[in-house]
């Protein structure tokens, strides 16, 4: 198992546990939904990695990017580290471990 694959299973965790937070902090719905979907996704992303399938790294890379971005765009605006911060700041690492393996030469 590579880094990829852990940098995707980790975030996915990540994604699932906080989407689950949420909704029992929050009462929200969409924080759930979007949780459970990034976190599956991320998931089904690993797999894929350690079936040999190329595209897991791309899904993987995909998913941990809009997750950035979301959350990025929610710590500009509620100025709130957790979660929109630590999200940011970890998915930024995954990013990088995922953009690694994806320009490394094989």
């Amino acid at each position: 198992m590579n880094l990829s694959v852990t940098a995707a299973i980790a975030y996915g965790m990540l994604a699932l546990i906080g989407g689950i937070i949420g909704y029992f902090q929050a009462n929200s719905q969409v924080s759930l939904l979007s949780g459970v979907v990034s976190g599956l996704l991320l998931f089904v992303a690993a797999y894929l990695q350690l079936q040999g399938q190329t595209w897991g790294l791309i899904l993987a890379t995909v998913v941990t990017a809009a997750l950035v971005v979301f959350f990025a765009l929610r710590l500009v605006r509620t100025r709130k580290f957790m979660p929109a911060g630590l999200m940011t700041i970890l998915g930024m690492l995954s990013l990088v471990v995922l953009l690694n393996q994806m320009v490394a030469p094989k």
